[in-house]
């Protein structure tokens, strides 16, 4: 298997070392992203219609689109913004999604081993600098095709924080007087798959993932799953592959601190508003 692996990889190197190493060379990627999550709704009170409201907006946090845009050497990731998700009648419900993912451009630098992402939270825009995380991977025996793309299996293991893909809302009046104070995510390590297609020489992927000798088309963990729909080489029209230079620069240390201060903000102010009995329709999901 690994004599076949050298043998692909070689016939394709020769192929495409030229438009690799050239000038404009340029690819772009589309992949779809799920996340399995279950709600129990039973007993929590709220209307029919208001329910199917909020089962649409879970389906449209956890299924979007992303945009991966790749050169030689460096990547931007984002999210394919829709019309609908611009606003809308909310009907005073709130929804607050934890997750480390940037909401701008993520740009990844995989010859100087460095990322920046854009975050906008609470109002302010953010610079999130750091190096790139070395995954650890292991090279599976197992190829499928993705679309017109031969792919291997890699796996790796992360620590993750432990998610909670199942939700129970309440009545205001079910819950126990006295809340526990949340506390840390508790870590847990995660198996993480990936296949990978040598037609496209280059150590770019979806989100945080990179480091394989080909371009990453699927990513599956927890019961998260990631899958390029689409490839582009080359397109007429390039896009500019820049590193993000307008927000303040943080490290994912310092900023998940930020997160960590305001959201006992937020939870304060919620149990407040809880206390004076103005807490319908406010929910908290952590993701």
């Amino acid at each position: 298997m690994k004599n076949y692996i050298l043998k692909y990889f070689s016939v394709f190197t020769i192929l495409f070392v030229t438009a690799i190493n050239a000038q404009n060379f340029q690819g772009m990627a589309v992949y779809q992203t799920k996340t399995k999550m279950s709600m129990d709704l039973a007993g929590s009170g709220i209307p029919a219609d208001r329910i199917k409201m909020i089962e649409e907006r879970m389906k449209s946090m956890l299924e979007k689109t992303y945009v991966l845009t790749f050169d030689k050497t460096a990547s931007i990731y984002k999210e394919e913004q829709k019309l609908d998700q611009a606003g809308g009648p909310g009907g005073g419900m709130r929804f607050m999604v934890m997750g480390g993912g940037a909401t701008g451009d993520y740009y990844k630098n995989t010859q100087t081993k460095t990322s920046t992402k854009e975050n906008e939270f609470s109002g302010k825009n953010f610079l999130i600098k750091d190096n790139l995380v070395t995954y650890d991977w292991k090279m599976e025996q197992e190829t499928k095709m993705i679309g017109q793309n031969m792919c291997f299996k890699a796996t790796t293991v992360v620590e993750m924080p432990k998610r909670n893909t199942s939700f129970n809302f309440r009545r205001p009046e079910d819950r126990k007087e006295e809340e526990k104070e949340p506390e840390e995510p508790k870590m847990e390590a995660v198996i993480v798959t990936a296949w990978y297609t040598l037609d496209i020489p280059v150590s770019h992927g979806p989100g945080e993932y990179w480091g394989l000798p080909g371009l990453i088309l699927e990513i599956s963990y927890g019961e998260t799953n990631i899958l390029c729909t689409k490839i582009v080489m080359n397109p007429k029209e390039k896009s500019e592959i820049s590193e993000p230079t307008k927000g303040k620069v943080v490290t994912q240390e310092e900023y998940d601190t930020i997160i960590k201060e305001k959201m006992q903000e937020m939870r304060e102010r919620m149990q407040n508003e809880r206390q004076k009995g103005g807490n319908e329709g406010h929910f908290r999901v952590r993701g």
